[in-house]
């Protein structure tokens, strides 16, 4: 959530740093409802100097036994002013409040400033396949060796969902189990495993609400809403509390399923796995002090890379530009994994500083040790990794000429040893 006392002091740094994000905000409106606050605030304030003053007077006055029917009198004048001013200046904060909430978070100066031709590429990782025959999309392999069926899938749930078998769902369960040991035992990440539903107090939190609402899917008649990402009930864990200085820094990985409306896609990217309304991720979350924020994110895009070496898929890392950053991030890198039968990169990872944005809005602290008062933590999240699309490159990149997929030697030990993929 925007700061609103940065808006105040330097309104002309705001301006920029969301207009790079491509978003347009009434800022006179903002600056007139603040303004508008403020002067309720002192009038209420000065009323309550007042009242405050007239009732030590009254009890001056009860306690020397002296006529206090004047002063009792004005004092509930002075209340009826202030409870006068109270709904005004509700209806003005609340007002400013949603205002607030739909401001986008800014990018850090550091950021390429552009959309999406503006991302760099950072670094890459490993070749790209070469094969003596050509590739065949994920499709085709999973069809044939009857691991992934899309068909019936539609027929459970609609288009843009995926059914899981034999060999496909113990390699997606193989995929969880690696991420999951990889980043507990070797990152030190705490696994947690949260609800998959959540209320709208925690989906405002992380900046999913209001603002993308029509991108998630909600409980028809209660205040419900499925997760699109574990970074949502993780981040949460903490709203509305204060942790403490040794506490810090918190890491948590979770596995959970995320569910997605993905609105206006179409072509080549609703194909397979590519995009889908519900896939499987484990989550990175970080909850850090802000002055090590940034050595923190560039450590938890570490950990999503050695995923993908693990497993041995080529990869790029991108540095996002302003404009393709998420509404709540400050910094982003994506990952992408290069798949053969596709043969273009996908996003596997993203990986986010969201600074103190997302901290206001759920209202995380923490107590240091030379601080008067609590200060906002620095929250950040990594996919470490996404499935559907990870899947995708093992079986494009390890395929064979037979139409057999070999296993990335790592995931053996969680698919009982099994080396190779063939049609039963």
């Amino acid at each position: 959530m925007m700061d609103l006392r940065l808006i105040r002091e330097d309104l002309q740094r705001v301006k920029t740093g969301v207009e790079a994000k491509g978003v347009t905000v009434d800022w006179d409106r903002i600056v007139d409802l603040d303004l508008r606050r403020r002067d309720l605030l002192g009038r209420a304030d000065g009323l309550r100097a007042r009242q405050n003053t007239a009732s030590d007077e009254i009890a001056a006055l009860i306690r020397d036994k002296k006529d206090a029917s004047v002063l009792i009198a004005s004092m509930k004048e002075i209340k009826k002013e202030i409870e006068a001013l109270d709904t005004p200046l509700k209806e003005i904060e609340q007002s400013l409040h949603d205002m607030l909430l739909a401001i986008p978070n800014l990018p850090h100066e550091s950021v390429p400033i552009g959309g999406e031709a503006a991302n760099r590429v950072v670094r890459s990782w490993g070749d790209t396949p070469k094969f003596d025959f050509q590739p065949r999309s994920h499709v085709d392999l999973a069809r044939d060796l009857d691991i992934l069926d899309f068909e019936r899938a539609v027929k459970l749930s609609g288009a843009g969902f995926v059914l899981y078998k034999g060999a496909g769902a113990r390699l997606e369960r193989a995929l969880l189990n690696f991420m999951l040991d990889l980043h507990t035992a070797e990152h030190g990440f705490q696994e947690v495993f949260p609800p998959f539903l959540v209320n709208s107090a925690t989906m405002t939190g992380t900046g999913q609400l209001p603002k993308m609402a029509e991108d998630m899917y909600q409980c028809v008649g209660e205040d419900y809403w499925l997760i699109p990402t574990a970074e949502v009930p993780v981040t949460n864990m903490f709203r509305d509390e204060i942790l403490r200085d040794e506490d810090l820094p918190v890491y948590y990985a979770a596995y959970t399923a995320c569910f997605r409306r993905e609105a206006g896609s179409y072509g080549k990217e609703t194909r397979g796995m590519i995009r889908v309304h519900q896939f499987n991720k484990v989550e990175m979350v970080k909850f850090v002090r802000p002055e090590t924020s940034y050595q923190e994110l560039e450590s938890l895009v570490a950990n999503a890379e050695t995923v993908l070496q693990r497993l041995g898929l080529p990869y790029r890392v991108l540095e996002l530009a302003s404009g393709d950053l998420s509404f709540a991030a400050a910094k982003c890198y994506d990952l992408e994994a290069f798949a053969s039968g596709e043969n273009r990169w996908l996003e596997v990872s993203s990986c986010s500083n969201f600074e103190d944005f997302q901290a206001r809005r759920a209202n995380i602290r923490f107590k240091g040790k030379n601080d008067k008062r609590p200060v906002l933590v620095h929250t950040l999240n990594g996919s470490g990794l996404a499935l559907a699309r990870t899947m995708i490159a093992i079986l494009e990149n390890y395929q064979q000429a037979d139409g057999s997929v070999i296993v990335p030697e790592v995931l053996r030990p969680y698919m009982g040893g099994l080396e190779r993929i063939t049609r039963i």
